[in-house]
């Protein structure tokens, strides 16, 4: 998962951060702005967990979600 691009289109790609982890608030999304090290961050804070935990769902989250961040391939 590319995390340039999730931050570059953190309005639209917000929604599928919120559904995943709906404890956080749209304040600290607005704060988390695409910025992973942020988004693990809260989601210790917001759900009690340690920075592992936090670590692996994120990487569960980005495979389900690959393709939404994915760099668009480059024509010859």
């Amino acid at each position: 998962m590319n995390w340039d691009i999730a931050e570059g289109n953190w309005k639209q790609f917000k929604g599928k951060v919120k559904s995943q982890w709906g404890k956080l608030t749209d304040d600290q999304l607005d704060v988390i702005a695409g910025k992973r090290i942020e988004l693990a961050g809260r989601i210790q804070e917001a759900y009690g967990i340690t920075k592992d935990e936090a670590e692996q769902q994120i990487e569960q989250f980005e495979k389900l979600n690959e393709d939404s961040t994915r760099t668009p391939d480059k024509l010859p």
